[in-house]
């Protein structure tokens, strides 16, 4: 039962991980431009930064969803 959960957490981070990566400006322009973002050299825009926290928190969780199932996977 406790795997079932683990494993619905880890889906919805893997799709939550995949929209946040994709929204990250590259070197010219991302699909953060289209919320607000602009590309400069200098930082980032505040929009960027906090998108870099949600993006390494979701990157976090998903680490500990997968170790958790590789840990107590009973088949």
């Amino acid at each position: 039962m406790l795997n079932a959960i683990v494993i619905v957490i880890q889906v919805l981070a893997a799709l939550f991980l995949i929209a946040t990566i994709l929204l990250h400006s590259g070197r010219g322009s991302g699909l953060s431009d289209m919320f607000g973002g602009t590309s400069t050299l200098a930082g980032g825009t505040g929009l960027e930064r906090r998108l870099d926290k949600i993006t390494v928190v979701t990157a976090v969780v998903f680490g500990l969803a997968t170790f958790w199932l590789a840990w107590r996977w009973d088949g």
